[in-house]
């Protein structure tokens, strides 16, 4: 049997969920279907799959083995593409991935028009908030905001982004005056999960080199953005989240900044991909369309710097 057809079968099983499923993506018989996943266990002289006909779960050594099969099956569609000349002609599945909010916001729109100017290219788009491993998980491209690590990946600056806490209007006027970051701790703070729950860093002041620390207990933890910005504009706290999340909410006066001469340095937004991605045309047609577009999304989205 080929050991490649079968990584194929093996992989199909985990993404449908059980044998059946990977029979009926495949076309094939569920006796098929563990015949391959047998000969991949007798190859390498372990069980990979606990395994029914309705229900498939990876053993301890599986997850391992099923990660070098994704990657392997990933190098091979990309040999194979590059084989058949496609670099003018687009095809297969575009993989992305970003933080929720971003993708929400910046990056689904422009994928819709690259769908629409590329009808032979679908795409999957990975919204969550932590770092994926790209080829691990088999990620064409990441949205990324962060001060990134040397690394062997390609990154394309598209822009940045800046902390800012916010509060609205009726919520100041009503509550002594935040002047300084110690002021926090008098005030009702709406923490979102992701970010530091207890406590907000903020730059050393002048003439010392250690970042100031201002503890708090929040009023409310929340695991949207969407939802801490509601619950702010309403007036019911104080929050902390990045500029595009709430650019338009400054903009016409339903939150306002405080702390401006506190902010971090901005965070720099990339477009990520794994060394050698750009060479595949799908992900290449991509960045041509996409970097630009971003570049103006998320300029479009800059709240204005303090001087």
């Amino acid at each position: 049997m080929d050991r490649i057809d079968a990584m194929k079968v093996f992989v199909a099983a985990l993404d449908e969920g059980s044998l059946a499923g990977a029979g009926r993506k495949l076309g094939r018989s569920p006796a098929a279907v563990s015949r391959a996943v047998t000969f991949l266990e007798d190859h390498v002289g372990v069980q990979l799959l606990h395994r029914t006909t309705r229900a498939s779960k990876l053993s301890e050594v599986g997850e391992r083995y099923a990660v070098a099969c994704r990657r392997l099956l990933n190098d091979l569609h990309e040999v194979e593409a590059l084989a058949a000349c496609e670099r003018s002609h687009p095809g297969g599945t575009l993989s992305l991935t970003a933080p929720v909010h971003c993708g929400e916001q910046v990056l689904r729109p422009i994928l819709d028009d690259f769908l629409d100017a590329f009808p032979t290219v679908s795409a999957k788009l990975h919204l969550c908030d932590r770092p994926m491993n790209l080829i691990e998980e088999g990620i064409d491209a990441a949205l990324r905001i962060a001060h990134l690590p040397d690394s062997s990946m390609v990154a394309i600056r598209v822009g940045e982004v800046r902390q800012l806490i916010v509060a609205a209007p009726s919520f100041l006027a009503k509550h002594p005056r935040i002047e300084e970051p110690g002021d926090l701790a008098k005030h009702q703070v709406i923490a979102v999960s992701q970010a530091d729950l207890n406590s907000w860093r903020f730059p050393p002041t002048a003439g010392s080199a250690t970042p100031q620390t201002v503890q708090f207990t929040p009023r409310c933890v929340v695991d949207s953005v969407h939802a801490a910005i509601a619950s702010v504009v309403e007036g019911r706290g104080v929050t902390r989240l990045l500029s595009h999340q709430v650019a338009e909410y400054v903009r016409d006066g339903r939150l306002r900044i405080v702390l401006r001469r506190y902010e971090h340095a901005p965070i720099p937004v990339h477009l990520v991909m794994p060394e050698g991605r750009l060479s595949m045309p799908k992900v290449r047609a991509f960045v041509d369309l996409a970097v630009a577009r971003l570049r103006t999304q998320l300029a479009r989205l800059a709240v204005e710097a303090p001087a």
